[in-house]
């Protein structure tokens, strides 16, 4: 749980400027204090830039680059003793290139003619890729928004709280899907988005007996534009009578989806003893969701164009959500606890399918969850130890799944992004977190988390070979095994300086990436879907003077400059494309702080 600072009267200012490869240049800076004595004002700014480390080896395009501006303001006002205010605002631009990874199969037209072959095996991501020619190279998000919360202390024990929250968002999103030169599928994907909550919470603190009960309101609308530019996918069409030649093809979605969702909840956690506290909670929810699509498609063909439209009836959903907990303290330096849950992500419809429009809903997912642990401390506070095992269980779980439906219009196969309820999924888990510190200077920490995912039902009636489920295949970005370790040194220096030298170690097991990982009625996992265990290795070198006001670091990320993908999709259903994103290559950094 991130809180952010409220100003106060004490001032406060700090900020930090950095430089490294890749062109990397950040600068960000907070300064807060008192205005009167009942007033305070607090703001923060941001400017980070990086050059692009995917290059187009043909025109020398930048990609996968950052260039984002942020700033933050903070209002902290209290007329009387007993009431606050609290108002905050932020607005925030990112406007880099377009974010492109390797295309992992040969490509192919419409018809299955081949259109771009990748050599077998796929060599190792360079982080150089070609990309379409005159797709506008740009990825912009602009967001804004404001939240307002009151606070009156009705008695020493009662609480009544008002949160009110107003947030825009608008995208500009262009993707090469197929990561090539070719035109098989790019798009633009537009999107503005608005909302506004409202929250009541009443609060008692009691000796013993502590309650939140509260209502909560959501009105959210999002309205979304995109395109599809597939020139390359209808080029070398041979399909006597209708096609024998190349035609441009664009198709393009219009659709505004508009959500309400209304909930009550209360929470009660009670002392049985000094060791023994008991919790519950409820909460329920509605949720209500309105949505209407126009398509329609332009091509060089008369064949290829044509246009409709649907509005599904509303769908309306809701839960009721419980949760149960206990926790024990054994003495001042370990406790134990055991914990129930439920969650509940309403249904929706998708804006991708291409069928009626009955069929674009999908039902809501729930899951159960249980989890036990403890938290430790040994030897004077020099060991911390902390353990947690959990179980989840999902009902119908919402997976997004590649495949291929015919336009009701035209007859041409269009491939979509489907959202499907997947059954069941069972998530079973632990996690262990150990920090030393065996002397004054010396600090080591490890985590350890194991995973286990399987689905337990996922049906699909493409996978006939199989009984209509394809509940064998891996649960995406579920790894086995995760490890961390790390650990830093402290030197004092003459006059009171300091040098802090810190590195860590992570690891990540085998997993899938995608949903799709194995092709329609067939077990044989996709390697080109998959990562590999890899690990990755960071250090840092750090001064600070003896004040601690000032400090200037370097900084290392991916010291061994491994190559490993961290997403990919499997679009197969259209032009056979299949493709996979990378994380970034060993960067440096340095950084200087002041602080007040």
């Amino acid at each position: 749980k991130l809180v952010s600072r409220r100003p106060g009267q004490d001032f406060r200012a700090r900020g930090s400027v950095a430089y490294g490869d890749y062109d990397l240049i950040e600068a960000q800076a907070a300064v807060s204090g008192p205005v009167s004595d009942k007033l305070a004002l607090g703001l923060s700014v941001l400017h980070s830039e990086r050059g692009g480390y995917v290059t187009d080896p043909v025109t020398g395009a930048e990609y996968n680059d950052k260039n984002s501006n942020a700033v933050r303001a903070s209002l902290a006002w209290d007329p009387a003793s007993n009431f606050r205010i609290d108002f905050n605002a932020d607005y925030s631009k990112d406007d880099a290139g377009m974010t492109v990874g390797q295309a992992q199969n040969n490509l192919t037209n419409l018809v299955g003619v081949p259109a771009y072959s990748v050599p077998n095996p796929t060599p190792e991501f360079n982080f150089k890729t070609r990309t379409t020619p005159g797709l506008p190279n740009e990825t912009r998000l602009e967001t804004w928004g404001t939240a307002l919360r009151m606070t009156w202390d009705v008695s020493d024990r009662l609480s009544l709280k008002s949160i009110s929250s107003y947030r825009e968002l608008n995208t500009d999103d262009y993707i090469d899907f197929d990561a090539t030169e070719l035109e098989i599928a790019d798009a633009l994907v537009a999107v503005d988005q608005n909302q506004f909550s409202q929250e009541f919470q009443l609060t008692y603190t009691g000796d013993r007996l502590n309650a939140v009960a509260g209502v909560y309101y959501l009105k959210e609308e999002v309205g979304s534009h995109q395109e599809s530019y597939n020139d390359d996918l209808t080029a070398n069409l041979v399909v006597p009578p209708l096609w024998n030649g190349s035609y441009t093809f664009t198709r393009f979605i219009d659709d505004q989806l508009e959500s309400t969702s209304k909930a009550i909840f209360g929470n009660v956690s009670y002392s049985v003893t000094d060791a023994l506290r008991l919790s519950a909670g409820v909460r329920y929810t509605e949720e209500e969701k309105e949505y209407d699509r126009f398509t329609y498609v332009t091509s060089s063909s008369p064949f290829l164009v044509s246009s409709y439209g649907f509005a599904p009836p509303t769908g309306t959903w809701d839960d009721t959500s419980i949760m149960l907990s206990a926790d024990y303290e054994l003495s001042a330096d370990a406790m134990v606890y055991a914990r129930y849950s439920q969650g509940f992500k309403s249904g929706g419809f998708n804006g991708r399918a291409n069928g009626v429009a009955e069929s674009t809903a999908y039902d809501p997912e729930t899951a159960d969850t249980i989890e036990v642990g403890a938290k430790t401390t040994f030897f004077d506070r020099r060991l911390r130890l902390n353990m947690a095992s959990f179980f989840t269980k999902y009902e119908n779980f919402q997976a997004r799944v590649s495949g291929v439906e015919n336009d009701p219009i035209t007859g041409v196969p269009v491939g979509v992004l489907s959202v499907i309820n997947a059954g069941a999924l069972d998530i079973f888990g632990f996690e262990l977190e150990a920090v030393a510190k065996p002397t004054s200077a010396l600090t080591l920490d490890a985590q350890v988390g194991f995973l286990e995912a399987d689905y337990k039902e996922f049906n699909d009636a493409r996978f006939t070979n199989f009984g209509g489920s394809r509940a064998f295949q891996d649960p995406a970005f579920s790894p086995k095994w995760t490890l961390r370790m790390g650990g830093q040194y402290e030197w004092s220096l003459n006059g009171g300086s300091s040098v802090v030298v810190g590195a860590a170690a992570k690891y990540r097991s085998r997993m899938a990436l995608a949903v799709d990982n194995t092709l329609a009625n067939s077990a044989v996992p996709l390697e080109s879907m998959y990562q590999d265990s890899y690990w990755l290795y960071d250090a840092r070198v750090v001064w600070s003077d003896s004040s601690d006001r000032y400090s200037i670091g370097l900084y290392g990320q991916n010291l061994t400059d491994e190559v490993y993908k961290t997403d990919a999709q499997e679009f197969s259903s259209i032009g056979n494309i299949r493709t996979a994103y990378f994380g970034a290559p060993r960067t440096w950094m340095v950084k200087f702080t002041a602080k007040y």
